[in-house]
């Protein structure tokens, strides 16, 4: 049968003309009997918004009929922008009058009413929704006499759901719901809707979390048939399995994790070698002994893609029963796993390496805090208490510093953007936030596994057996153009971007600016023109680290990628990847592959969520408090200041009443229109916490 790939290419060829489905079923030769297959294959690509039907029942490409396909961002000021399928466009804007009843992420067809010129956005109108993205709305509830509405938590929903009266289920006014959407929105009419669950009052400790949780769709428990098949899984490692794996239960294996890890799913072993080379072993969680294919279990855990690591809680990829017992390499017990064993010279190049199932015993359960202090503070205490460890140690690091600068040597991009830690009282409360610390322990875990997820892609890459890589492409050479006229002005110049850019001169740029004032404004500009990591069923390198073959292999207790690589490895190792296996595989990595990439960036949206919300929480007790700070972001109207502990702020332009200030878009900056003064990203200013919106997650400071 024809691929829709072939259909897509003949639409696109300069001399097609839109044609009938007979005529389509014609030149693609379909005989009669595939007719059906072939209409229903032509209405799918419809239904994507892959194809267009037009009144006339022709059909052809979008972008050759004027009409622009992709997801709609909404801005809280109720226009938008319509963001491609097509990444060779730019967004197109649509005003608020045009939205025709479409909402923040619905898939839609627009029609281009002025082509983009002199620097202007194209503009459009919506003309079709394919896909809604709001079944279920977050918000707090307002009543009203014989009707309520529900305000959305989320600002880029520029419509309140109205609430007749008999569907407001015991919400009162004041309190955090989820509504769901029985009437989508029209041009004038905002969208009704039932309330499904009252989640508590909006100033109750806990419902702020449970509203980001639910906005997200992020599953709390498990349904019960996962939970019963976790249930059946045996606590111990069975003498049987154990009888047919490489038995590594002697040696001086430890994991080393945040003191707060429970899922812990690498476990490492180093030694020198008589020829100087180093012998490094990085033991993985075996998870896929345990999570069969198709199983509910398996199921469960693609659906969820990933453990969610909120500010106060984790929403596990998979049930505790496996994720903190028999999957975690807790200390002293055996466990199964999958163990690379890698022969690294004193350039850090893996000169041999080996991958085989082992049963393992942790001699230990290191924290990065107690290996930090034992390698950089001779802490006398932690010395003698793991003395038979300490030479592993300071071979560890030794190594690492040889890896990192391997690394280095090829142009891998280091960001060292600081992350929060945020601490939280027993009922929830956030007491402090500061910077998270990423000490010699955590570089030595950073390199270890990096080597190892490099060794596995390139390993299966040879072997031409479909996989899932873990890729970062290269920036588009726009991006990169525009990035290198930005830091003219600071004196910078990106060497050798003619046709494309190598990691190398974005390294080479960072080790310039470092410790210097504009080093945080170059780095955070740098880093919004890459494009962002994603999972792929095909190998195209990772752009930041320099890599030409990457996955992720080290975590498959909470991503499924890892497990889902794991159990190829697995069939690799004991001969059944059969040419029937491979032909199934090639549907399964693919889909592995574009669910885990979904879910992984809703996971960090929702992260990022919570981490503001309780920055919000924690600077509501000190309004009116004076903070040290540095410009970290510059937009029309007003200047983002970031203070020492990661929390952000905004000085609204309108507070600056010395005089009157010009934003410059280009420079990211504005300077004053008499006094010439400027503010731009990287200066470092003191301010003072003014106002504070924690339901809006919005700190707004003024300038001292």
């Amino acid at each position: 049968m024809i691929s829709r790939e072939k259909i897509l290419e003949f639409m696109r060829e300069q001399a097609y003309n839109p044609m009938l489905d007979i005529e389509l079923a014609e030149v693609f030769d379909i005989q009669h009997d595939e007719m059906g297959i072939f209409i229903s294959l032509l209405d799918d690509m419809e239904k994507e918004g892959e194809i267009i039907k037009t009144k006339k029942k022709r059909y052809a490409v979008p972008e050759r009929m004027n009409l622009v396909v992709g997801r709609l961002q909404s801005n809280q000021k109720g226009f938008g922008f319509i963001i491609p399928d097509n990444e060779t466009m730019n967004d197109v804007f649509v005003s608020a009058g045009d939205l025709n009843g479409a909402m923040h992420n619905d898939r839609v067809i627009a029609r281009i009413t002025s082509r983009s010129r002199n620097g202007r956005r194209a503009e459009g109108e919506i003309i079709r929704i394919l896909r809604r993205a709001n079944k279920e709305i977050v918000g707090t509830f307002e009543s009203s006499k014989n009707f309520g509405f529900v305000v959305p938590d989320d600002r880029k929903i520029n419509f309140d759901v109205y609430i007749p009266k008999g569907e407001v289920n015991g919400a009162k006014d004041g309190y955090k719901v989820v509504t769901e959407i029985t009437r989508w929105p029209e041009p004038r009419r905002n969208p009704e809707g039932r309330i499904i669950e009252v989640l508590g009052h909006k100033d109750d400790i806990g419902t702020d979390i449970l509203s980001i949780i639910r906005k997200h769709k992020l599953p709390e428990t498990f349904p019960k048939k996962v939970l019963r098949e976790a249930d059946n899984i045996p606590d111990t490692v069975s003498e049987e399995e154990i009888a047919r794996r490489r038995d590594l239960r002697d040696m001086n294996i430890v994991t080393i994790d945040g003191a707060d890890a429970k899922d812990l799913d690498d476990a490492v072993s180093i030694e020198k070698l008589p020829n100087g080379n180093y012998k490094l072993g990085v033991h993985i969680a075996d998870v896929t002994y345990y999570v069969k294919e198709g199983s509910t279990l398996d199921k469960e855990a693609l659906k969820r893609g990933t453990s969610v690591y909120l500010v106060d809680r984790v929403i596990p990829m998979l049930p505790k029963k496996l994720s903190n017992g028999i999957c975690s390499l807790n200390p002293k017990v055996d466990r199964l796993t999958m163990s690379v064993i890698m022969e690294i010279d004193k350039n850090g190049t893996v000169v041999d390496h080996e991958i085989f199932e082992s049963v393992i015993k942790t001699k230990e359960r290191m924290t990065y805090t107690d290996v930090s202090d034992i390698l950089e503070n001779n802490d006398s205490e932690l010395m003698k208490r793991y003395n038979y460890l300490i030479e592993d140690f300071r071979l560890m690091e030794e190594l690492a510093l040889i890896l990192r600068k391997r690394k280095e040597r090829r142009g891998s991009i280091d960001f060292d953007f600081p992350e929060a830690k945020i601490i939280l009282d027993k009922s929830g409360r956030p007491v402090e936030i500061k910077k998270a610390e990423r000490r010699v322990a955590n570089r030595i875990i950073e390199e270890f596994m990096i080597v190892c997820n490099e060794t596995i892609a390139e390993h299966m890459y040879w072997l031409k057996i479909p996989f899932v890589y873990r890729v970062h492409e290269e920036p588009s050479l726009e991006k990169i153009e525009n990035f290198n006229k930005f830091i003219h002005n600071f004196g910078y110049h990106l060497k050798g971007v003619t046709t494309e850019v190598h990691p190398k001169a974005l390294q080479d740029l960072l080790y310039k600016i470092e410790g210097r004032k504009e080093e945080h404004i170059i780095s955070t500009i740098m880093l919004r023109s890459l494009k962002q990591a994603r999972y792929s069923a095909e190998n195209l390198g990772h752009f930041g680290l320099a890599a030409k073959y990457y996955c992720h292999f080290t975590s498959p207790i909470r991503r499924y990628p890892d497990l889902q690589i794991h159990r190829i490895i697995r069939e690799m190792l004991n001969n059944k990847l059969t040419p029937k296996r491979i032909s199934n595989l090639k549907g399964k990595v693919a889909n592995a592959a574009d669910q885990s990439s979904e879910r992984e960036r809703l996971a960090v949206e929702a992260e990022r969520e919570t981490n503001d919300l309780k920055k919000a929480e924690y600077m509501a007790y000190h309004v009116g408090e004076e903070f040290d700070g540095i410009i970290s972001g510059v937009i029309s109207f007003g200047i983002f200041v970031e203070l020492e502990n990661t929390i952000e702020g905004l000085v609204r332009i309108s507070t600056l009443v010395d005089d009157y200030y010009i934003f410059d878009e280009e420079n990211y900056l504005f300077r004053g229109e008499r006094t010439n003064k400027t503010f731009r990203i990287g200066d470092e200013v003191r301010v003072k916490v003014a106002r504070v919106d924690v339901a809006q997650k919005e700190i707004d400071f003024v300038l001292v």
